[in-house]
């Protein structure tokens, strides 16, 4: 019988629960104690195994000293040389090794291993097994853990009890050597607590999402210097996570992270600051069996494998295993054909390798014709008559290489044209059999072979990219040809230009029809993302307004497409933009911006390094059409040593609104995870309008952008219906709404008692009232302004008689609501503010300065002083990440009272319910690396009002004026400047609720008015740095 097989922690402990639960026998207990040995070596990181293992093992040792667990005798004496104390506790031993560098649960098994020493030694105590147990205590303690505290405390109870003369010199040694252990768990701790609290939810997604930042923080961490005093990150920490990632949460599935893991792996495991690295082979070998499907991992496997010169029998027997798997196939032939690929490659290596042996070149002779062969029968038996084979060839180039090798190009050739019957409609394989007969002639020899292939090639009415055939075949015949053979060309090519013309023109109205039949009659493009129906000034968004499809929808406004769309051909990102491929890893955009500007002006490059590090990929953007157009000269033309790929870069970008507010990159690449590789995505700046929600994703493919418009119209988290359509301005929507539609009128001037039912009351008999409302401030009271929507135009317009009447005791303005769509701030408030303000006053606009005595909400107001110890900044936000982002950073930490975004200041200003909560913020967000490349820094008020606006500049700098290139995104920065009382609406400046304070004549009249000496209202004013938080959060904000 075959033995059961399981794949993560949960998986394994349900098999040896089964097996340990049915154990009646010393034999069948045994094979327990197996069973948990190879779930460990599968899973050696699982606290949960190992814990359970070591209970189980206990519980053996436990049962077999006395006769009352009911073994036999027989068995109880052989349990008792199996299963002895000194056995059982190397087991507890080896299990708080193996898992001692989990941050979270280490401390389950190690706590419980500890109380069985000591118990061991109270019964039989000395001073070797005291000073045993104490340097136990210190390697723990030397370990970052969450329970940290609790493990001194552990210390300290025994030493009380079993040394107390050295207890106070044993407490200085343990702070001492705790310190940078509690400094790096320190670090962790708001990743930590993230992840618990997702835990905690079971939320699947949101466990994987928390997880996968926790790691590329944690991977970052080991290739940062730490700062003069501060604890490096040790590797196996990150080792660690990666483990607990894979055994304790669902990415133990995900190729992608076991890729990550391993690559990590490989690129420090010559690094000689660590010694416990696991090996990288048996990690490949783990990573197998989770995901058997992969074929990027059994290529590693196989590659890795290679590197260490493990014999060709171990070779054959991962090939076997990897064949042998029935999910190689799951995601389609690609996983199939990239394990083929390694394994041809090494074989062919087999031959090249000095000393190679008549056996290695015959197991190649075998073996690659065999795996042509598998290939061919696996996709047949997958797609039946449609397969063709692999579209890029890329195991029969190995094959041919290796033929090209041994000197058979007869053979070889002879392969080439087998090759023509499955892909001569492809460019790229024409392309590389002419170059490969170019470079198997001798210099002297014929060019008819290579002058052949060109001519078969340009003969091919199918070709995917005739054009370059055929540019390929004239530069040929112009340096190697006879003139006859070059007039020849030229008189095929002038034919053939015109059959291609027409076929392009042909195609083209083909593809224009399938894409008008794909793209709906309208679509919501570039539309500066509101709530509000309205955007008229001052206006605070409706819940539920999320939906653009909302009750309120109104038939589009008849649109003359054709002219919309020669309006916008020109900044239509589907037309004007190229994908670049295999460009140098180390190339910057200025040489990309130098290297393309002859064929027309660049918008925008996007650059991003491949996985392998080896090379880059760029997508760029031009003016026109036809400068994109021109620029795919470039493909095949060579970037320093690199042959690039250039590809027009149509139906590769979606405009991508109505998703969740706090979505970042993370949530929409998991979101379009299964619809192929994204490649970019833009985030518009929020600059002049803070409401502004949506985005541009480009994908590495068509076929993965098509994939995820099939995702328009889902709702996520049953609130937000997605909109994913092809970016197309030409289909840009118009506003709908009362607003838009000129039904919405604007009041001002309002009596502070009317009710939105009184106001509605008045209105109604101009019209049928949609809905009436009245803007208030945070403590509920009115602002003495209203918003109403009638059902028809006619009715607002007849309403507008109303303007300059008098209802109540207030004289009335109104007039048509107007939109607006500078909305430079946003902010998110959580309820009434501990510290009110006037009716009209906020952190962006100055009140008017009422009589103090008559302000009776001033005077019960908290000072100054207190309303800032409760208040952070945050600087260096990107102006692309709204409020709803920065409120899911600073929510975990406390209480909050309200979150302003600033994007004029690169920041936010987030108001906490008490010090102590916004002390533990400014702590744990400093340095936090909001988006990859940005981190935030925390401060006060005046800090943040010396922060400008963030400035792009997108130009290739030459000459005096260039400036250092610290990436397209360039921070600026002022001088702090200290605004006397008056301005800016209090922010910064000490000065009363609503009105301002009288400036003293000079400093020394102020030094007296103050009762402060030269420098104290200085010092008084100093704003407060990270040391002064942490004080005031370990007083609880009593400072």
């Amino acid at each position: 019988m075959a033995e059961p097989v399981a794949v993560g922690e949960d998986a394994w402990l349900a098999l040896v629960d089964e097996a340990s639960r049915t154990a009646g026998d010393l034999e069948q207990r045994i094979g327990v104690v197996e069973q948990y040995k190879r779930a460990i070596a599968a899973e050696p990181w699982s606290n949960k195994l190992w814990l359970a293992y070591c209970e189980w093992f206990w519980s053996l040792y436990t049962d077999c000293q006395n006769g009352d667990a009911g073994w036999p005798e027989e068995e109880q004496q052989v349990g008792q040389e199996l299963f002895s104390l000194g056995v059982a506790l190397d087991v507890w031993h080896e299990g708080a090794q193996a898992t001692q560098y989990r941050m979270n649960d280490s401390h389950e098994l190690w706590n419980r291993w500890m109380s069985i020493e000591l118990e061991q030694l109270s019964k039989a105590p000395s001073r070797e097994k005291i000073e045993r147990a104490k340097n136990l205590f210190f390697d723990r303690l030397r370990i970052p853990h969450a329970t940290w505290d609790e493990t001194s405390q552990m210390l300290s109870t025994f030493v009380t009890k079993f040394d107390e003369p050295a207890w106070e010199a044993t407490m200085i040694e343990a702070t001492k050597v705790g310190r940078i252990a509690k400094e790096l768990y320190s670090n962790r701790e708001s990743h930590e607590l993230k992840l618990r609290r997702a835990t905690d939810t079971g939320d699947r997604e949101a466990i994987k999402a928390e997880m996968m930042a926790y790691l590329a923080w944690e991977s970052n961490q080991v290739l940062y210097k730490p700062k003069k005093g501060a604890a490096a990150s040790p590797l196996i920490l990150c080792v660690a996570l990666y483990e607990r990632a894979l055994s304790s949460t669902p990415l133990g599935l995900e190729s992608s992270i076991w890729e990550d893991y391993i690559v990590f792996l490989t690129n420090h495991k010559d690094d000689t600051r660590e010694s416990q690295l696991p090996a990288v082979l048996p990690v490949i070998q783990r990573a197998t069996n989770h995901c058997p499907w992969s074929g990027a991992l059994w290529a590693r496997y196989i590659l890795s494998a290679e590197a260490e010169s493990l014999p060709f029998s171990t070779m054959e027997q991962i090939k076997h295993a990897a064949t042998n798997t029935r999910e190689l196939d799951r995601d389609g032939m690609g996983s199939v054909i990239e394990f083929y690929i390694a394994w041809s490659g090494y074989l062919k290596r087999l031959t090249m390798i000095a000393g190679a042996t008549d056996d290695d070149i015959d197991v190649a002779e075998m073996g690659l014709p065999t795996a042509l062969e598998d290939v061919q029968e696996w996709g047949k038996r997958r797609h039946g008559k449609e397969w063709k084979g692999d579209p890029l060839f890329r195991i029969e180039r190995i094959f041919i290489q290796h033929l090209t090798q041994k000197g058979a190009i007869h053979e070889a050739r002879e392969y080439w044209k087998r090759l023509v019957q499955t892909h001569a409609d492809s460019y790229e394989f024409w392309q590389q059999y002419y170059l490969w007969e170019m470079t198997v002639r001798t210099p002297t020899g014929p060019l008819s072979y290579a002058t052949e292939v060109l001519i078969q090639a340009v003969g091919r009415k199918t070709l995917d990219w005739p054009e370059k055939i055929m540019e390929i075949y004239l530069r040929h015949c112009n340096n190697y040809e006879e003139v006859g053979a070059l007039l020849k060309a030229m008189s095929t090519v002038h034919r053939l230009t015109k059959v291609v013309a027409n076929r392009r023109e042909r195609e083209a109205v083909e593809a224009a029809a399938a894409y008008a039949q794909q793209q709906p009659a309208v679509q919501t493009e570039a539309l500066d993302e509101d709530d509000s129906t309205s955007g008229a000034s001052k206006r605070k968004r409706e819940p539920g307004s999320e939906d653009p499809e909302g009750s309120a929808q109104k038939k589009a406004k008849g649109v003359d497409r054709d002219a919309v769309r020669a309006q916008h051909a020109k900044r239509d990102r589907e037309n004007t933009t190229i994908l670049v491929a295999n460009l140098p890893a180390e190339v910057t955009q200025t040489k990309v911006r130098q290297y393309f500007k002859e064929y027309g002006h660049l918008n925008n490059v996007t650059l991003k390094t491949e996985a392998d590090k080896q090379s880059t990929t760029a997508l760029i953007e031009f003016r026109t059409p036809e400068e994109a157009q021109s620029a795919l000269l470039r493909d095949s033309k060579y970037f320093g040593e690199k042959q690039l790929k250039v590809t027009p870069g149509t139906g590769l970008t979606l405009y991508v609104t109505n998703y969740p507010p706090t979505a970042d990159d993370a949530f929409l690449r998991h979101l379009f995870k299964d619809c192929g590789e994204i490649f970019s995505i833009r985030w518009p700046s929020l600059k002049h309008n803070t409401h502004r929600r949506f985005c541009y994703i480009s994908f590495r493919t068509a076929e993965g952008a098509a994939a995820a418009t099939k995702l328009d119209g889902q709702f996520l988290g049953g609130k937000y219906k997605l909109s994913a359509k092809y970016s197309d301005p030409a289909n840009k929507k118009d506003r709908e709404g009362a607003m838009a539609e000129g039904r919405e009128i604007h009041i001002t001037g309002l009596d502070p008692s009317i009710s939105e039912e009184g106001l509605e009351e008045v209105f109604s008999k101009y019209g049928k009232v949609e809905k009436a409302r009245i803007l208030t401030t945070m403590t509920g009271e009115s602002k003495g302004a209203a918003f109403v929507a009638f059902e028809k135009k006619e009715g607002a317009n007849a309403a507008l008689e109303l303007d300059k009447t008098k209802l109540k005791s207030r004289v009335l303005t109104v007039e048509l609501s107007t939109g607006k769509n500078f909305k430079p701030t946003a902010t998110i408030v959580k309820g009434s503010s501990a510290s009110p303000v006037p009716d009209g006053c906020s952190l962006m606009s100055p009140p008017q300065a009422p009589d103090a005595q008559n302000n009776t909400h001033a005077q019960h107001a908290p000072g100054r002083s207190e309303t800032a110890n409760r208040t952070i900044t945050l600087m260096n936000i990107p102006d692309t990440v709204n409020v709803a982002r920065v409120n899911a950073i600073v929510e975990p930490y406390g209480e909050l009272v309200k979150v302003v975004l600033r994007p004029d200041h690169q920041g936010a200003i987030v108001e906490y319910a008490d010090a102590a909560s916004a002390g533990k913020a400014a702590l744990a967000l400093e340095n936090h690396e909001i988006v990859p490349g940005r981190r935030l820094r925390t401060g006060g008020l005046k800090d943040l009002f010396a922060e400008k606006d963030e400035i792009r500049t997108d130009r290739i700098q030459v000459g005096v004026g260039k400036k250092p290139a610290a990436g397209f995104m360039q921070q600026t920065s002022a001088p702090i400047r200290r605004p006397g009382a008056g301005g800016r609406g209090g922010l910064g400046q000490k000065r009363g609720l609503g009105y301002s304070a009288p400036k003293p004549a000079s400093a020394a009249d102020a030094a007296q008015v103050n009762g402060h000496g030269p420098g104290g209202a200085e010092e008084s004013k100093k704003p407060k740095s990270n040391a002064d938080f942490k004080a005031m959060f370990v007083s609880g904000g009593s400072q």
